[in-house]
């Protein structure tokens, strides 16, 4: 079992940043890949980025890529998203989940475990 915990949501401008974080719990954490998501009402989860057990390999969404960075601290057992350039698209409940399997994967059908979410509300 893994447990997850996102926090760093808030209110921004576009053009501002934001850093999210996902602490995870089970011994086992290390070994998954991690994948943030997000979700406004409505609407299906959408993909956002994910990363590979070591953290060597990243994948991102065309929408987000060159602005948000996925990393992850397997010693602090944590995954990080760092959002840059925020636009008021970039607006919803963001969510990390966790996979069991070794490659990242972009469906949400994919993924193992969800953490509750965090709002990000970017103004423009």
């Amino acid at each position: 079992q893994v447990q997850l915990v996102e926090s760093g949501g808030g209110l921004v401008q576009a053009g501002g940043s934001l850093r999210l974080s996902c602490a995870a719990s089970g011994r086992t954490w290390s070994m998954y890949v991690m994948g943030w998501f997000r979700q406004n009402p409505g609407k299906e989860r959408e993909f956002v980025a994910a990363i590979s057990r070591s953290g060597g390999i990243t994948y991102y969404a065309d929408s987000v890529k060159g602005r948000f960075t996925i990393s992850r601290d397997n010693v602090k057992n944590t995954v990080y998203l760092q959002m840059n350039s925020l636009k008021a698209e970039d607006t919803a409940v963001y969510y990390c989940a966790v996979a069991r399997r070794t490659v990242p994967a972009d469906k949400a059908y994919e993924y193992d475990y969800w953490g509750q979410g965090t709002q990000v509300t970017v103004s423009s």
